[in-house]
């Protein structure tokens, strides 16, 4: 019978003790987005696992990645008791749900409340996380290469996003419902790097506020506090801040 360790790993080296099998293993990268949203689920709920660094300048390590999925695109889930290599983030956050879940439930049984918070999933992911992350991977481009009309374009959707979330958040506390859930994870990282990339306007304070609520949530606190040792490698000039938002 497989012994799951009873706390969270909080790094990549971290030794298991003998005789214990961690479950769960989670390749990621600290300072990833998309790996903080899986974070967040995992935190929130004290999800035993084994978190996996991927040294994206290691070929060895990028290699073994790419063998596990050959999308090569990070975070992916192993799940070593039931046999299941899962990928995508939200994919990962709706298994945990299904197959290890906690106290906090990401999407909802009902289905009216359920297909709302997958809408606000889609939306962060879509209209938040990709533009954001095209401005990001602009500047890590040659600049004979770099693209300035779509990083203009990235920045003007960021803003109209700023704006239907602006008036979304202006009498909820969470997005999707009552509770936190699944939109909120994939919230959480995309405007938390968006706000570093094209800072919120001060004539847009539910969404302040709404960031605020995400960051002082203990799971994307504790995310952010593991990944500020990275800040230092993100590649705009202007970098992540913890602190207070104006």
């Amino acid at each position: 019978m497989q012994r799951v360790r009873p706390n969270v790993t909080t790094s990549g080296s971290a030794a298991i003790d003998e005789g214990w099998t961690m479950t769960l293993k989670l390749h990621y990268h600290p300072l990833a987005s998309y790996c903080h949203k899986v974070l967040i689920a995992l935190y929130e709920n004290a999800t035993p696992f084994e978190p996996v660094f991927i040294d994206l300048a290691d070929p060895a390590s990028r290699a073994a990645f790419a063998a596990l999925w050959p999308a090569a695109k990070m975070p992916v889930l192993e799940d070593r008791a039931r046999g299941c290599t899962v990928p995508e983030s939200s994919v990962i956050i709706e298994y945990l749900d299904a197959f290890h879940p906690g106290p906090t439930r990401f999407v909802p049984g009902d289905a009216e409340a359920a297909w709302r918070v997958r809408l606000w999933d889609r939306f962060f992911d879509n209209l938040v996380h990709a533009p954001m992350q095209r401005i990001v991977a602009d500047r890590l481009r040659p600049e004979a290469d770099r693209d300035p009309f779509g990083v203009r374009q990235a920045g003007d959707e960021l803003r109209r996003a700023y704006a239907i979330i602006e008036e979304r958040m202006a009498s909820r506390t969470w997005v999707a419902g009552p509770g936190f859930t699944l939109a909120d994870c994939a919230a959480a990282p995309s405007l938390f790097f968006a706000n570093t990339i094209v800072p919120f306007a001060r004539s847009e304070p539910a969404l302040t506020s709404y960031l605020g609520r995400l960051m002082a949530r203990p799971a994307f606190a504790r995310v952010l506090a593991e990944a500020q040792p990275f800040f230092a490698n993100f590649p705009l000039e202007r970098k992540p801040v913890i602190g207070s938002l104006i």
